[in-house]
């Protein structure tokens, strides 16, 4: 059975919410010359945050799979896919941020990045660990999910204050 595993709803928000507080005013500041370039170019940018925040990972009986969308492969973001059976170990690389990231780790010296900002994040890692037979118990979410609430909370701040000063 193929099971799907989308971006985290918190991650996503608080892109799109942080790349709206940042440039929803830009199209009402602008020369009256740039206003109809203004507005494409956020409809554009606003398009690209979506359509980059859409990647996923798919799991089935016999391999793993990263998809990204057309535009994090044209910004260099890869596919990749691997056979269950092809994974040795999930390594981890502490972050400069103090966490920590994790690898599969291949017989064939690959390492492939372990997303670790998943909708349904736990089920993921029981899949993982049934059809690997590698313990997960230490793998979490790169960064606290409150990290990303609070983000969103603030951009969303931000949106309304610009919105009241807008209007008065």
């Amino acid at each position: 059975m193929i099971e799907k595993f989308k971006t985290l709803f918190f991650v996503k928000s608080s892109l799109i919410s942080l790349y709206l507080a940042l440039t929803i005013p830009l199209p009402f500041i602008s020369i009256d010359k740039l206003k109809i370039l203004s507005i494409i170019i956020f409809a554009l940018g606003l398009y690209l945050i979506i359509n980059i925040t859409s990647d996923y990972v798919e799991t089935c009986s016999s391999k793993i799979s990263y998809k990204s969308s057309f535009i994090s492969k044209l910004l260099g973001k890869k596919n990749w896919e691997i056979s269950w059976k092809d994974i040795k170990l999930i390594k981890s690389l502490p972050t400069s941020q103090g966490s920590k990231v994790y690898y599969f780790n291949t017989f064939q010296g690959d390492n492939f990045l372990v997303p670790q900002r998943l909708e349904n994040f736990e089920k993921f890692l029981l899949i993982v660990s049934k059809n690997t037979g590698i313990a997960i118990n230490e793998i979490s979410y790169i960064s606290p999910l409150w990290t990303y609430k609070l983000l969103t909370l603030l951009s969303v701040l931000m949106i309304i204050g610009e919105i009241f000063a807008f209007l008065n």
